[in-house]
């Protein structure tokens, strides 16, 4: 799978993140503080992550920041992106199953290495629901997205 990374701050996690992600086999772009010469600001890095995502060229992303707050909202302006901050394991496997989230939310403060792989294990695992209401809902959003692209 083709997954873009970015973070505003080359921390340890960041790392870590980047390393895990290519010991499960992942082709893996980097952005901001994580590739050398880009703009590491939080609204650039995520948003640049989340555009590869909306365009093709990468399956999923997982943007990071200091609180993961500023990079789900920068990712979440892109059309056709379903960030989701996550914290722990639940809440990135209910993430990809109800919400059917292509864009994975870390917190550098908050997230340690351990932790790190059970999100990455339940956000991997987990598919999109195919309960009707469920699938509803990620039309609707789908629908706000093409609003705001009309307005």
């Amino acid at each position: 799978m083709r997954i873009s990374v970015s973070s505003d701050m080359d921390e340890p996690v960041a790392r870590a993140l980047l390393a895990e992600l290519r010991d499960r086999g992942h082709e893996v772009s980097a952005h901001g503080a994580l590739s050398p010469g880009d703009d590491p600001q939080w609204a650039v890095c995520s948003a640049a992550a989340a555009r590869e995502v909306a365009d093709g060229t990468a399956d999923q992303a997982v943007v990071c920041c200091w609180t993961g707050t500023g990079a789900s909202i920068a990712a979440n302006k892109v059309p056709g992106v379903r960030a989701a901050l996550c914290t722990d394991a639940y809440t990135a496997d209910g993430a990809r199953r109800w919400n059917d989230a292509n864009v994975l939310a870390l917190s550098l403060r908050l997230t340690s290495a351990p932790l790190l792989g059970e999100i990455l294990d339940a956000w991997f695992a987990a598919t999109p629901s195919d309960d009707p209401a469920d699938r509803r809902n990620v039309e609707r959003t789908a629908r706000l997205d093409r609003t705001r692209a009309g307005s």
